[in-house]
């Protein structure tokens, strides 16, 4: 018990520094978040006695410098450098007009949600939504005086939708295969968890922009400035990666930019460099995430939990509820969802197996939970991929992500329910 809790306890002084400290002092930007996980960091690295200081650092480093954790970099960079030298040829502007022009301003708020939504489920990945949406959201925000960080929030949420169901999404694709079922039945069992929860949000989204009224005025829209980020949406939708798809963007904004006059060749490279320097804090968090996680896992911070959480379970809806448990906490703890149901699916496998759970009930709780608490992690590659590019705060997002709290809550009421009957 006393092990666990000190393995655990790097994860308590990153949330006490941070948090506790900006609440106290009403200001989350007294405290910036580096400093947090610096602090954390050293405290993780000086209390993992028994092994000499240099293993210690190696395994930091190892964490931080992941396969998974590079990738989530590179793809920082290329988007930093696609959404500035968009912003600085005009892109996000001209594609704020044409949004300001087909949607009223009632229905902004639903539209952007509707976006989200069904941008996700067809790119089957949560970032890849917001790198394309969070520029022109902010861009609206912006035009219309709505508050930015609600509506990049609203972003934020509608991309978590088709994180859950998308069938070419990793955590689906990970959590079927755990637990032995196929994408098709677990899809039919989320859909009934989660499209109560989406409508619920979208009609809520309906009603607070009844007094959203569009701004006069609104400049002719430059089609061929919009191109970049069609272009964007297109490839993704057709299943490009999404490297490759912010490469196309980057270079696109390049040749309209330079063909139209908004800057020239340097110009174009000074964007790019300013792009990815301003990803700067971004991709230092994530690294410094990453080591004090691996850390906490080595330590056996998160075997402590899973023994913790299934210790006592004796019944089917007891052993979803450990499962639900189960990845939630090791979402917290490794700020990735899919890497969270990779950790414990089998676990989850053996409880389901154990106490007669269905299996594509358990693979839709442990997708479900996992992006519900993954929407709320102020460290987590969403929230602060989407905070870097509307130069937020991620703090500031997290009282208006509505739909990862709804997925969440009705998730709980089908576990707690029995619901859906025909699978519990």
């Amino acid at each position: 018990m006393r092990k666990g809790l000190i393995a655990l306890s790097p994860l308590a002084v990153f949330i006490l520094l941070y948090l506790v400290t900006s609440i106290i002092a009403r200001d989350f930007y007294k405290v910036p978040i580096t400093v947090a996980f610096l602090a954390a960091s050293v405290y993780a690295v000086i209390m993992s006695g028994g092994i000499p200081l240099r293993e210690r650092i190696d395994i930091y480093s190892r964490g931080a410098a992941t396969g998974q954790m590079m990738l989530m970099i590179w793809i920082f960079i290329l988007a930093g450098a696609f959404a500035h030298t968009a912003k600085m040829m005009g892109a996000i502007d001209a594609t704020v007009n044409l949004a300001l022009t087909l949607l009223p301003g009632q229905m902004l708020l639903a539209g952007l949600f509707l976006a989200a939504c069904f941008i996700s489920v067809s790119v089957g990945t949560s970032v890849g939504t917001i790198v394309a949406l969070t520029p022109i959201a902010a861009g609206v925000a912006e035009q219309t005086g709505i508050d930015v960080s609600m509506m990049v929030a609203v972003v934020v949420g509608g991309s978590f939708f088709g994180d859950n169901l998308s069938f070419i999404s990793d955590t689906t694709i990970v959590a079927t295969s755990t637990q032995g079922c196929r994408l098709s039945d677990k899809f039919r069992v989320n859909s009934f968890i989660v499209f109560p929860a989406a409508l619920a949000i979208l009609v809520l989204y309906i009603i607070m922009g009844v007094n959203i009224s569009s701004p006069q005025n609104v400049p002719e829209v430059a089609i061929m400035k919009v191109l970049p980020y069609l272009i964007v949406l297109i490839s993704a939708i057709a299943g490009m990666n999404v490297m490759a798809v912010l490469t196309i963007g980057t270079i696109l904004t390049g040749v309209i930019g330079i063909s139209d006059g908004s800057f020239d060749i340097f110009g174009w490279i000074q964007a790019i460099g300013q792009g990815i320097t301003g990803m700067g804090e971004l991709i230092i968090i994530t690294m410094m995430a990453g080591g004090l996680l691996e850390i906490i896992r080595h330590n056996g911070g998160i075997d402590f939990i899973i023994h913790l959480l299934t210790r006592h379970v004796n019944n089917k809806r007891g052993a979803e509820l450990a499962v639900a448990g189960l990845v939630s906490f090791v979402d917290l703890c490794t700020a990735n969802n899919t890497v969270a149901i990779i950790t414990v699916g089998g676990i989850a496998k053996q409880i389901a197996d154990r106490f007669g759970v269905d299996n594509r009930k358990c693979a839709s709780i442990l997708d479900t939970f996992s992006c519900a608490v993954q929407g709320f992690i102020p460290y987590g590659a969403q929230i602060l991929m989407a905070a870097g590019l509307a130069s937020l705060n991620p703090i500031s997002l997290l009282p208006y992500l509505y739909y990862p709290l709804a997925i969440g809550l009705t998730a709980l009421i089908a576990i707690l329910f029995r619901y859906p009957k025909r699978y519990s």
